[in-house]
């Protein structure tokens, strides 16, 4: 199990009646229909349907709580500062830096060791994927547990007071399993999972179809797809609530021989024409071999399709691929 700090990321809690319809302005996701407890990954978009973020969101009796990215959230500040001002309606948004902070624990036992600093018969076997609860953790209160994350594993993401992180991560690590480790590992594994890295594989010029990450804007019956009312909407959906057509995909990609790394030239099988970027790629720990996600034509986004990477000066073939490249193994609740 991988044990990592999140101090960076930013929380938020919004509170207000009118909450839920405030956040369906500024993201894709069905918050209205999440049931309490419930979460969803979303993104933020702007007037362009370009994607300023992506992020979780959870929803709980009394308020909703939002994670996003750090590298990204004095930006989405500033814009969600901006959409409140004009907004009428009953919405606050109360910032949680400096009072809470994030710990994520990931992988096989996960449940076991996060169970140890739970309250005695607190039963995680029906906790599902992309839930969350209110909770005290080794006898702290004010705590949060989510269960998500981004290796595609099993696990959570743990909020405490900041007062208290260091001592709940030490209790943690008292779990023999337990490992600790940085945001390069993390960052080796979610790709493996076929997950965007925002400032990479996502950014403001990109949109969720392009991203193939449409499956985001949810509802009963696609809901949010035919009402739109997102900032942007118009530049993703058609009137009808079809999606629009883009001129480039996400795709995963495998074959080389080599790792090819962000920026890397993709090509037609020929190596004649450009056709994208590669803007993610490493050596797969799991595999034992190269992996890359990267932007082509549509035309050449279909899985099967033969090309070619220009890595470090040289050509050499690979193919676009499906993804996630490792099979996920997010929880699910037995039935």
């Amino acid at each position: 199990m991988l044990l990592s700090s999140l101090s960076s990321l930013l929380q938020i809690k919004w509170h207000g009646k009118d909450r839920a319809a405030f956040l369906e302005k500024v993201v894709v996701g069905d918050i209205r229909g999440l049931d309490v407890n419930s979460g969803c990954l979303s993104l933020v978009t702007n007037d362009n349907g370009g994607i300023i973020d992506d992020t979780v969101i959870t929803k709980y009796q009394d308020y909703i709580y939002m994670v996003v990215n750090g590298a990204t959230k004095f930006g989405d500040m500033k814009h969600f500062q901006e959409q409140l001002d004009m907004f009428n309606g009953d919405v606050t948004m109360e910032y949680l830096e400096d009072s809470m902070q994030l710990l994520a624990i990931q992988g096989p036992g996960a449940a076991d060791a996060v169970l140890k600093i739970l309250p005695s018969g607190f039963d995680l076997t029906k906790m599902a994927f992309m839930t969350g609860v209110e909770c005290t953790l080794d006898g702290i209160d004010g705590c949060r547990i989510t269960r998500c994350g981004y290796t595609g594993e099993d696990g959570f993401e743990i909020a405490m007071p900041s007062e208290n992180a260091e001592s709940i991560a030490s209790k943690l690590i008292e779990d023999p399993n337990v490992n600790p480790t940085g945001l390069g590992a993390r960052d080796s594994l979610r790709l493996e999972a076929g997950l965007c890295l925002y400032g990479h594989d996502l950014n403001e010029t990109i949109n969720p179809v392009e991203a193939t990450l449409a499956w985001t804007m949810g509802g009963p019956k696609g809901r949010r797809r035919k009402e739109g009312g997102f900032l942007g909407a118009e530049h993703i959906l058609k009137p009808d609530g079809k999606l629009q057509k883009v001129s480039k995909k996400r795709v995963g990609i495998m074959g080389m021989k080599s790792p090819a790394r962000e920026g890397a030239e993709i090509y037609d099988a020929a190596g004649e024409n450009k056709i994208g970027d590669v803007t993610s790629g490493t050596f797969s720990p799991c595999l034992k071999k190269p992996i890359a996600m990267g932007y082509v034509e549509t035309s050449l986004s279909k899985k099967g399709t033969e090309i070619s990477l220009k890595i470090r000066g040289k050509m050499q073939k690979a193919e676009v691929v499906g993804m996630p490249f490792v099979e996920s193994r997010y929880y699910r609740v037995p039935e």
